[in-house]
C-alpha cells in the first residue's frame, strides 16, 4: 500500500491524500461503508460503485469467521471473489466485538474467548490467529487485534487495556511479518491506538504505535459512549503524534458532524454503521439538516426526497412516497434510506476533499456543521 499526502489545509489539520492498493485507489478523506458479513445491508454493489462511488468497504473478521466460515471464503478465493467486490476491502479484527459482546467473551493474556451469538460455541481469538483469519479473508487492509475499552472506563482499567493491546500488537505484527498473502495481492497491517478518554494514555499509545512505522495507523476506542468533546480532544492528541505521511483511520465514527470535525483534526479514513442503520429507521441526513421520514409533515410533500442529493433515489422518489414506504414497513424504504445516507456521506467527504484542495475547508466546514445541525 502506498499513501501520498497531497494537500494540507492552512487553517486546520485537514488533509487530502491518495491511498493506492492492489485493488484500486482511494482518495482521502474517505468514508467506508460497513459490510459486516461481506455485504452492505440493503445495498447492491452496483449501486455502491456506480451510484454513490464507494471506493472501499469494510468486512468484519469475527462475523465472517463464524459465518460463512473460513473454508467457504478460502474455497471462493477470498472475500473479493466470494462477494464480487473488486475494489479495496478493510477488515476489522474483532477488537470492537471485545467491547460490544462483552457479555459473551472472556479476556486473558492469550486472547479473547468468544461464545458465538449464533450457536453458543466457544472460539479463541488471539493476535496471531486474527492475522491468519484476515489472511484467509484477503482484505487489502487488516487491523491489529485490540481491546476496545468502554467510554466510561476508569484510568486503571484503560491503562491495563492499553498495555494489553500493545502486547497483542507485537505478537500480531510478528505473525503478519512471518506470513504471506494467499491470493496474489498485497495486504497492509494497521496498528490501533487505545487509551480511552485519558490524554496521558492516548499520548503514550500514539507514540508506541507510531514507533513501528507501519503503512497506516488507526485510532480505536472512541465513539463508545464518551462525550463528543472528549472524542475530539483525544483525536487531536493522537493526530498530533501519528506520522503525517501515513493515513489515519478513526474507527467507528460517526455522525456527519463528527466526521467533518475529525477531518479538521487530521483524520483521513472513517467507517460507521450509522448511515445504513439510521437509513433503515427513517432518519435521513442531508446538507440542510436531518429528516425523520416517518413524520406526518411529509405525508403530502411531493417534492423530491433530497433536491441536492447525489443518488438517483433523491430525485426519483418523493418525500410523500418514501414516508408511505416507511409507515407501511416496506423493504424498499430501508433500501432507499440506506442508499441516500451512504450517498450523502460519500458526497460529504468528497466535498471536504475538494475544499481542502481549494483552500477554504475551514469556512465551508463551519457552514456545513451549522446546516446539518437543523432538524427538518
Amino acid at each position: 500500500m502506498d499513501f501520498k499526502l497531497q494537500v494540507t489545509d492552512s487553517k486546520s489539520r485537514a488533509r487530502a491524500g491518495k491511498i493506492t492498493t492492489d485493488h484500486g485507489e482511494i482518495e482521502t478523506p474517505i468514508f467506508m461503508p460497513v459490510g459486516t458479513v461481506g455485504s452492505v445491508k440493503g445495498v447492491h454493489f452496483n449501486d455502491l460503485k456506480d451510484d454513490i462511488e464507494a471506493q472501499i468497504i469494510l468486512g468484519n473478521t469475527y462475523h465472517l469467521y463464524l459465518r460463512p466460515g473460513l473454508d467457504i471464503i478460502e474455497k471462493a478465493g477470498g472475500l473479493h471473489k466470494f462477494n464480487g467486490w473488486d475494489r479495496p476491502v478493510l477488515t476489522d479484527s474483532g477488537g470492537y466485538q471485545v467491547f460490544s459482546l462483552s457479555g459473551n467473551r472472556k479476556l486473558k493474556e492469550e486472547g479473547a474467548v468468544f461464545r458465538s451469538h449464533i450457536d453458543g460455541s466457544k472460539h479463541l481469538f488471539t493476535p496471531e490467529n486474527v492475522v491468519d483469519i484476515q489472511r484467509v479473508i484477503g482484505a487489502d487492509i487488516i487491523m491489529a487485534f485490540d481491546e476496545c475499552a468502554p467510554g466510561d472506563a476508569d484510568h486503571d482499567y484503560a491503562k491495563n487495556s492499553m498495555e494489553l493491546t500493545h502486547r497483542w500488537l507485537k505478537r500480531g505484527l510478528t505473525q503478519f511479518d512471518n506470513t504471506n498473502p494467499k491470493y496474489g495481492h498485497n495486504q497492509t497491517f494497521f496498528p490501533i491506538v487505545q487509551g480511552a478518554g485519558y490524554r496521558d494514555l492516548r499520548k503514550q499509545s500514539a507514540e508506541y504505535i507510531a514507533s513501528f512505522g507501519r503503512e497506516g495507523n488507526a485510532i480505536g476506542g472512541l465513539s463508545v459512549g464518551e462525550p463528543a468533546e472528549v472524542m475530539y480532544e483525544m483525536t487531536e492528541v493522537v493526530t498530533g503524534i501519528l506520522p503525517e505521511d501515513k493515513p489515519r483511520y478513526l474507527m467507528g465514527v460517526g455522525t456527519p458532524i463528527n466526521i467533518l470535525e475529525s477531518i479538521a483534526l487530521g483524520v483521513d479514513m472513517f467507517d460507521c454503521v450509522m448511515p445504513t442503520r439510521n437509513g433503515r429507521n427513517g432518519m435521513l441526513f442531508t446538507s440542510r439538516g436531518v429528516m425523520n421520514m416517518k413524520n406526518e409533515k411529509w405525508k403530502d410533500d411531493f417534492s423530491p426526497l433530497d433536491p441536492e442529493g447525489t443518488s438517483f433515489v433523491d430525485h426519483h422518489y418523493t418525500k410523500a412516497y418514501v414516508r408511505h414506504l416507511y409507515v407501511a414497513k416496506e423493504m424498499l424504504a430501508a433500501q432507499i434510506g440506506s442508499l441516500h445516507n451512504l450517498a450523502f456521506y460519500l458526497w460529504l467527504v468528497k466535498e471536504a476533499r475538494k475544499h481542502i484542495i481549494e483552500g477554504d475547508f475551514a469556512v465551508w466546514k463551519d457552514q456545513m456543521v451549522r446546516q446539518m445541525s437543523v432538524r427538518l
